[in-house]
């Protein structure tokens, strides 16, 4: 129509526009350029916005953080080893004692001082090389799969509850334990033979007992680990949790210094029978007809009724006096790698 002068809005580009139609409708021009520069800045905003999201989301992640996450694990685990590695000597010669049969028990002093006077210092180490490796494997894997496993439980279900770092805690430890058994196996019988040589004992059992003897007692070992993991990590993350909420305790050395020793405690209670059966399995040799045991339950049951049911708790203080500083060692020591790694605490 003649006269209209105002042109289409989809037909203004600009701000001379604008202006335009400001004076023919006798706005304010401030109002108006106050208006286009909002325009343009949220334009760009939204540009910018939509390249962030057209990025690829990358969600495998690197190489080297992967490299640090297992690594500060398996060396953190691998030198808690290597301070309680004696003491680990003296609880698989306590968990020895009078197999088969009830009798008096040497207590942990008299277990030491026997191995001093009979087989010298060095025997507080046998076994120690198998002990580091496995060490090093299955600690890696033990505590560094318990995050990733947590995280897809917590995508699968939604929750991060106890029940399911449990879980979580349950499934690395077991797994972790089915691929590095016969290292165990090794470092067991190391502990019991002064003389023998790693790779010798390995050629030996292989020839004499068949290679399927490396996973002697990979049962109860794996029961052992499952519940020594889930108790220990998720106690470990449920009481930093609960510290952290009802004390004044922040994050740092003595809250995980807290942390670990209640982790340590709960772990040894429900850990020290299955560790001993375990033994009992893996230091067990001959044929299958004329073996003690025919399986972990049968273990437990045999050594119930022969030894009576303390017996399940033989070298019970020396797992707690080997396991509560080996874990406080592990979880504090693991914490501090983590943070010079520039991972998140656990």
């Amino acid at each position: 129509m003649i006269g209209d002068i105002s042109p289409p809005v989809t037909s203004i580009p600009g701000s001379s526009d604008l202006f335009a139609l400001c004076i023919c409708l006798n706005f304010n021009p401030k109002i108006i350029e106050s208006f286009d520069l909002l325009s343009h800045k949220l334009k760009h905003e939204v540009v910018e916005g939509n390249e962030e999201l057209r990025k690829p989301q990358n969600l495998i992640p690197p190489f080297s953080k992967v490299v640090s996450h297992f690594g500060t694990s398996g060396i953190s685990v691998a030198l808690a080893t290597g301070v309680t590695h004696p003491l680990d000597v003296v609880k698989v010669r306590l968990q020895m004692q009078h197999v088969g049969q009830r009798g008096p028990l040497i207590g942990m002093t008299g277990i030491f001082l026997q191995l001093m006077k009979n087989e010298g210092r060095r025997s507080l180490y046998l076994g120690l090389t198998p002990a580091l490796t496995r060490s090093v494997l299955y600690g890696g894997l033990r505590l560094g799969l318990y995050e990733p496993t947590k995280v897809s439980f917590d995508w699968a279900f939604g929750s991060t509850n106890v029940l399911v770092k449990i879980a979580s805690g349950a499934f690395a430890g077991a797994f972790s334990t089915a691929l590095t058994n016969p290292v165990e196996v090794v470092k067991v019988r190391l502990q019991m033979n002064p003389n023998a040589v790693p790779i010798a004992e390995v050629r030996d059992i292989v020839s004499k007992e068949g290679i399927g003897a490396l996973w002697k007692g990979v049962g109860p070992a794996m029961v052992r680990a499952a519940a020594l993991t889930a108790s220990q990590l998720a106690t470990y993350d449920e009481a930093k949790r609960i510290l952290v909420k009802r004390t004044s305790l922040e994050e740092g050395f003595h809250l995980h210094l807290c942390s670990s020793v209640v982790a340590g405690l709960v772990s040894t209670l429900i850990t020290a029978p299955m560790d001993m059966i375990k033994t009992r399995l893996m230091l067990q040799q001959g044929s299958e007809s004329t073996k003690t045991y025919r399986n972990g339950f049968h273990c437990g049951y045999k050594v119930v009724r022969k030894e009576g049911p303390l017996a399940l708790y033989k070298g019970g203080f020396a797992i707690f006096a080997r396991l509560g500083p080996q874990t406080m060692i592990t979880f504090i020591l693991c914490e501090k790698l983590r943070s010079l790694a520039g991972l998140h605490t656990m």
